[in-house]
């Protein structure tokens, strides 16, 4: 295995909690009213430090998507998905962004997120309204 390179970003980071490699800013949310069976999660334009699993079809919340799970290039957890493919029209504004658990981030201030007790055990997709 060769060297692994990872991006640093400035400004306000999430990074992961298990090994504060850095993932993503603020400024590249573009929603904040996602849920996974973890609890909350935000939908990011770009993601950094991130490996991309096998694609899959899921049948979520708003419908039918083809995604992948993706892990952090640090220490190889789990930290959300990439969308791929929406097979919705209304919901293709999706495709090619990232979701980010919360539960998994340590957010800008360094707090740490954790599930909280009103997750959706079954959902991982469910836009709030």
């Amino acid at each position: 295995m060769g060297r692994l390179f990872v991006v640093n970003l400035e400004g306000r980071i999430y990074s992961c909690k298990h090994c504060k490699t850095h993932l993503g800013i603020c400024e590249d949310i573009v929603s904040k009213s996602f849920h996974c069976k973890h609890g909350k999660a935000y939908l990011f334009n770009k993601v950094v430090n991130v490996s991309v699993g096998e694609k899959d079809e899921r049948m979520m919340t708003t419908g039918l998507h083809t995604v992948a799970d993706i892990f952090c290039v640090g220490c190889g957890s789990i930290v959300g998905w990439k969308y791929e493919t929406a097979h919705e029209k209304g919901q293709k504004y999706k495709e090619g962004k990232s979701v980010l658990e919360r539960a998994k981030l340590s957010g800008p201030d360094g707090s740490n997120y954790w599930a909280n007790h009103e997750a959706q055990i079954g959902g991982s997709d469910a836009d709030d309204v």
